[in-house]
């Protein structure tokens, strides 16, 4: 049975990135499902990408470029919120650094279809893991991560901390009560639809009835780390939540436009603090103690790696952040929003 096409708008927030924007609408020009509009909110300070999207064209599109009062990732999704047309019943955001699959819009919009109490679905990753199908009953190894029948190398932060007992038991996309949990990147790609309380904002689609109720927090300034954890979790209070691996896409992770390593170290800290506490307004004297041994033991491990990684420079200026941000939680918590 033919799934019915809903009306759809695609919102990209880009910031200084006008080759990696065009090679995304690029991909999207060769969907299966083309968006009804698109929306290009640009804060960049020149008007490199303005030029850039000039000398192409693109079906359906509208840009703004937007002046300080709306500069950031969460403000300038909210400002392209407030463009999106009437008929729009998904709004989907995209990264300015990804690349789709032809019909990455029609697996991920047709997923409302089939679970009619979706508020937001997410979009799936490619390239991350490598990971590899095994067979019913298969144990994986120390150094392993397993689920639903898939394996993939775990990185050395998650070995230690099953060394220490500090690792959640928790499916990805599921925060434990001490926050640090799997994020989407544990997700298989078995092509399955997953039940989740948390996506990427970069991959992701909403209900516009929802988006135009709830807004995106301005807590999260300029670049916006863990701004989507949080937007997600705040609505998995509300309704359901999936992630369909069939909605394949690929994210590059551009350098271009992100902050200096203090700044995002400091942010680390800060903002994971602010997006545990916006799931577990009140935790436990336990929960406490474990966020803030795995936060010790993740600077630390950040820590080492001014001696063992190749960019010594960045791990430097991170660490120092991250050192930063903790200590300031001490004196200066972000204040949460009243419920």
């Amino acid at each position: 049975m033919a799934i019915a096409r809903p009306n759809f708008t695609l919102i990209i927030c880009t910031y200084m990135r006008p080759v990696p924007l065009v090679t995304l609408l690029d991909s999207v020009v060769k969907q299966t499902w083309y968006p009804d509009e698109i929306i290009i909110v640009d804060g960049s300070l020149n008007t490199a990408t303005e030029a850039a999207l000039e000398s192409k064209h693109y079906k359906n599109l509208q840009y703004y470029r937007v002046d300080a009062s709306n500069r950031g990732l969460t403000k300038q999704r909210n400002y392209g919120i407030q463009k999106v047309s009437a008929e729009a019943t998904i709004v989907c955001f995209l990264d300015d650094d990804t690349v789709v699959e032809p019909d990455y819009f029609e697996q991920l919009v047709a997923t409302y279809s089939v679970f009619p109490d979706a508020l937001g679905v997410g979009g799936f990753i490619v390239n991350v893991g490598p990971w590899t199908k095994v067979s019913p009953g298969y144990v994986p190894k120390e150094n392993e991560y397993y689920f639903d029948g898939w394996k993939r190398n775990d990185s050395s932060r998650f070995v230690i901390r099953k060394k220490l007992g500090l690792m959640t038991t928790n499916s990805p996309c599921f925060m434990p009560p001490e926050s640090h949990g799997r994020s989407v990147a544990f997700l298989p790609p078995s092509g399955k639809i997953y039940a989740v309380e948390q996506f990427m904002g970069g991959v992701s689609s909403f209900r516009k009835s929802v988006l135009d109720t709830h807004k995106f927090s301005t807590f999260f300034e300029g670049y916006g780390l863990y701004e989507d954890a949080e937007y997600t979790l705040r609505l998995s209070n509300l309704g359901p939540l999936y992630l369909n691996t069939n909605a394949r896409l690929y994210h590059y992770h551009d350098t271009s436009g992100r902050p200096n390593f203090f700044k995002y170290g400091k942010m680390v800290i800060r903002n994971g603090w602010f997006v545990w506490r916006t799931k577990y307004p009140h935790p436990t004297f336990k929960a406490r103690l474990k966020w803030n041994t795995i936060a010790f033991l993740l600077t630390a491990i950040r820590g080492i790696n001014i001696i063992t990684a190749t960019d010594k420079k960045s791990a430097f200026w991170e660490t120092l952040g991250r050192i930063a941000g903790w200590w300031s939680l001490v004196y200066n918590q972000p204040k949460m929003p009243k419920s």
